[in-house]
């Protein structure tokens, strides 16, 4: 048999290190997105730990550090596939950019765990799961800064509250007022607020544009006859 050729039980204990601790590493980097709810959770990074692990650690023993280096390029681009498949845009946001990138580094942990480098994948571990553990109270400090009276770039939208027959007037009058300002309108939104209400959306494109600014349009189209409400929000993405 092939089998009893190819067998050299050194070799094997060293490929059976190389999977548990992949297993482990991948394991603990998932349960920290599982816990979180994200897309793609521990099953996905231990499996992707793992497949790295096992992609370059048989590289590494046909082929030598040549072989495995060209495995470890095909890791990096094939993972662009699976992260890719986690990222999903709603509306003018998108989300699963983090996750995409937590898939990387599970790519990673088992590329180091496939060539032997242990003691590095379990650093790596430790600070994957640093970046999306410790980060996240400095990320909501940020996010709880008041936006008044500072530039951000983001998506913005200029909401008006209007009767559902004036709708579609309104909304005309709401995108050339904002194109006269040099505010590039991406999308408009009609909803129902009510049985005779509706709230009419105007989503810019993202760009950076001051707060004093939309106040003095919001202020403006709130003294338009036919329109009831007027106001803005903005949405960081990353």
């Amino acid at each position: 048999m092939r089998f009893v050729e190819t067998f050299h039980l050194w070799p094997f204990l060293d490929t059976l290190v190389s999977y548990i601790a992949a297993f482990v590493f991948g394991t603990l980097i998932g349960a920290e997105r599982q816990y979180r709810q994200r897309t793609a959770g521990l099953r996905t990074n231990t499996l992707v730990a793992l497949g790295s692990a096992a992609f370059v650690d048989l590289g590494q023993r046909l082929g030598g550090d040549v072989e495995s280096i060209r495995i470890i390029a095909y890791v990096v681009s094939g993972i662009g596939f699976l992260g890719a498949g986690v990222i999903m845009k709603e509306g003018m946001n998108v989300r699963g950019l983090n996750t995409a990138a937590t898939l990387w580094c599970s790519a990673a942990v088992g590329s180091c765990a496939g060539s032997d480098m242990i003691a590095e994948a379990g650093l790596l571990t430790f600070v994957v799961l640093l970046a999306n553990t410790a980060l996240r109270p400095l990320v909501d400090g940020i996010n709880r800064i008041p936006t008044e009276g500072r530039t951000i770039e983001a998506t913005y939208s200029v909401m008006v509250t209007v009767a559902a027959g004036d709708a579609g007037p309104i909304g005309d009058l709401v995108v050339e007022h904002l194109e006269a300002a040099q505010l590039q309108v991406a999308e408009l939104a009609v909803t129902e607020r009510g049985e005779d209400r509706v709230e009419i959306a105007a989503t810019l494109v993202a760009t950076n544009v001051p707060s004093e600014e939309l106040d003095a349009i919001t202020d403006h189209l709130a003294k338009v006859h036919g329109i009831e409400h007027a106001t803005w929000q903005a949405k960081t993405h990353d």
